[in-house]
């Protein structure tokens, strides 16, 4: 079937009912279509191209007894004439067929065989096939030696081929891979075949058609442009040889998809077939521990991962219903962070700042802090080199955090179609263990890299740039993917899927496009500010800047009671500070203010890869609260820190003890705690 001859069938059609002699046309095509299928000799001269039209009349005629309508027979192979290509009076009448039945709502098809088949049997098939499609279908026979036996069936480019050929395909390698009794195969394989030839078996068991198949028109930068496969849908994986490719585009005439290999087998004319899935990765517990490509493919040289399932990277976020509100905080280990701005299990928290401010390292120590708390992590390195992703493995093995860990890697030279894919294939197996009940934090490290590289492939694919050049859809690619994170109702089992997506800035400016885009999208984001890491505050969070819009949800009572006035401090620290500048005679309460000040934000630093426990940071937000800490030196105040915690560990454990139990400081232990650490002040204080 071509365009040429679909137009002139519905040309032919026309033409007869224009003539009011459409029943006549089709009595006489339908005659001749079913004569050329069995009269080889008839069909040698119709085909061939030296005779002329009235030549071929004549011989029709004179086989059909003149019996034939010969203005039909005219009409029809004047159309063939115009067409000069082989085959085509068999090709035309098929169509012309195929389109008369199909304005009456019904199906025509061939069922080949290898030898004619009696019209008894036709019907049954014939009624097989129509209830299957619910519709009614009417089928010519052709012949087709080479099937041996059995029946195939193509209907509007759909196959289903019940033949001896067909199944001996199947059941070659039975017979070839058999350690038994030969014999014995070759009984079964006869027996098959028997009931294969007296009864056709509705079974779709080979299917090669243009709806399934095609062909590389053009492949260039990692894009594919595919003719054929006309039943492919969005997001649909393609095989092209040893190669895959992503559906990504669907026109009128043409398929855009991106390779998801490096293959340099892909040419121009590579047969294509559709799978028929989406993309999917492997997901279950085999994955703790181990380093994966965004195909969730090994690489780190540890042989396979053992899958509990294979899961599609897109999916539709939880329901309203489906949730709860977060209400558990998720401890980062870091001072700055869960006293200001806590993040609780299901949140989605931005970390935002320039380059090299410190926010992969935020995210690493929040993972190493999850040693012993129960929650599956996952880092999603995107556009990262390879170098820095094994430092940062490297890292978490040394802290014994790679056997609660799974790390998605799509690295700086990896295909842009894998770095788009990355963060959806690591949300995937988190997800696994979301639906099982159980914590998982994820970090997105990072998600500006991500939209470049969405955006590339939109370029390529050439779909219209909007802003920045990236195209219209690009907040949909976060949403959609940050929207998976969730605190789930009780009902769905009560897991948490946390996020901590990371996004870098140009000289701070958090008005840019991605940045605004993920900062609406999260309920919050942590700041890094240059000038505060420069300067040696580290973690450079600007407070003022950073925000949880889960806020103290997400945090235990201890924590409350000496946190609640810190973002004050700081924020009058910063306003006296920048007033302070201006003259010198300051009145007693303002350098008050500012001491206060620089001992707060000297307590809040923090060294990487050295998280605190929640009671461990009240104790130090205790002694800030309480005035003790401004009383020590400031170059003191690290040791100050290491010193007082050391003391509680080995005097008063029993006190922290009571903190991680019951969350909260009671009057009475505030009273202890409070008397232990002025007298440990006094006596530092004193030494130093």
């Amino acid at each position: 079937m071509s365009i040429d001859t679909r137009k002139s069938a519905v040309e032919l059609y026309q033409s007869a009912q224009k003539q009011n002699k459409l029943n006549t046309y089709f009595d006489v095509l339908d005659k001749l279509n079913e004569r050329l299928n069995f009269d080889k000799q008839l069909y040698d001269f119709v085909d061939n191209r030296e005779y002329s039209p009235a030549d071929k009349i004549a011989e029709i005629q004179r086989a059909f007894n003149n019996t034939l309508n010969e203005d039909a027979l005219n009409t029809f192979l004047l159309l063939c004439g115009a067409i000069d290509r082989s085959h085509i009076e068999e090709t035309l009448l098929h169509d012309f067929l195929t389109y008369y039945y199909h304005v009456r709502n019904c199906s025509f098809g061939t069922v080949y065989s290898a030898r004619r088949l009696p019209s008894d049997q036709i019907n049954k098939i014939e009624k097989a096939i129509a209830t299957q499609l619910e519709r009614a279908v009417v089928l010519e026979n052709k012949i087709d030696e080479s099937l041996i036996a059995g029946v195939k069936v193509v209907i509007n480019n759909v196959v289903w081929d019940g033949s001896y050929k067909a199944k001996l395909k199947i059941l070659r390698s039975d017979l070839l891979d058999e350690d038994s009794n030969y014999e014995e195969v070759a009984n079964q394989v006869v027996t098959t075949v028997k009931q294969q030839v007296e009864q056709f078996e509705q079974q779709r068991l080979s299917i090669q058609t243009s709806a399934t198949t095609g062909y590389v028109a053009m492949v260039a930068d990692g894009i594919v442009t595919i003719k054929g496969v006309q039943n492919a849908l969005a997001g649909e994986l393609l095989q092209i040889g040893t190669a895959s490719a992503m559906v990504m585009n669907l026109m009128e005439d043409s398929i855009g998809a991106v390779l998801l290999d490096d293959a340099q087998d892909v040419v121009e004319g590579s047969p294509v077939v559709s799978t028929g899935k989406v993309v999917e990765v492997p997901v279950g517990d085999g994955l703790l521990g181990r380093v994966v490509d965004a195909m969730g493919r090994p690489i780190d040289g540890k042989g396979e991962i053992i899958a509990s399932a294979m899961m599609p990277i897109e999916k539709e976020a939880p329901g309203v219903i489906d949730r709860q509100s977060v209400n558990e905080p998720l401890e980062t280990g870091l001072k700055v962070i869960d006293s200001m701005i806590p993040i609780g299990k299901g949140q989605r928290e931005l970390i935002i700042g320039d380059r090299q401010t410190g926010k992969t390292a935020i995210a690493v120590d929040t993972i190493i802090n999850q040693k012993g708390k129960n929650v599956k992590c996952i880092y999603v390195a995107i556009g990262q080199k390879n170098s820095t992703v094994a430092q940062i493995v490297e890292k978490l093995k040394q802290h014994d955090a790679m056997k609660y860990t799974t790390v998605v890697v799509s690295g700086a030279s990896d295909l842009a179609a894998l770095q788009y894919i990355a963060p959806y294939a690591g949300c995937t197996v988190g997800e696994y263990w979301l639906n099982k009940g159980e914590d998982v934090l994820i970090v997105y490290d990072d998600l500006s890299k991500h939209a470049i590289a969405y955006r590339t492939l939109s370029l390529l694919l050439r779909r219209p740039p909007g802003r920045e050049a990236y195209p219209g859809d690009v907040f949909y690619l976060h949403s959609r993917l940050l929207e998976r994170s969730a605190k789930l109702s009780e009902k769905k089992g009560g897991g948490s899927l946390t996020a901590l997506p990371i996004v870098e800035t140009l000289a701070g400016d958090i008005s840019a496009y991605i940045p605004t885009n993920v900062i609406s999208i999260t309920d919050g984001q942590i700041f890094l500010q240059t000038e505060l890491f420069y300067s040696g505050v580290r973690p450079a969070v600007d407070s003022g800047l950073s925000v949880s819009r889960v806020g103290s949800a997400a945090q235990y009572k201890a924590m409350k009671q000496v946190s609640k006035a810190l973002k004050l401090d700081l924020a009058q620290y910063q306003e006296v500070l920048d007033f302070a500048q201006f003259g010198s005679d300051l009145d007693n309460s303002t350098k008050d203010i500012i001491n206060h000040g620089q001992h707060l934000t000297e307590l809040l630093k923090q060294a990487q890869y050295s998280p605190l426990s929640m009671e461990e940071q009240v104790i130090m937000l205790f002694a800030n609260q309480k005035g003790y800490l401004d009383k020590v030196p400031l170059s003191k105040i690290a040791q100050y820190e290491k010193s007082l915690l050391s003391h509680f560990h080995c005097e008063h454990a029993d006190i922290l003890q009571q903190l991680v139990s019951e969350k909260a400081i009671s009057a009475a232990m505030e009273k202890e705690i409070d008397k232990i650490e002025k007298q440990f002040t006094e006596d530092f204080v004193l030494t130093e």
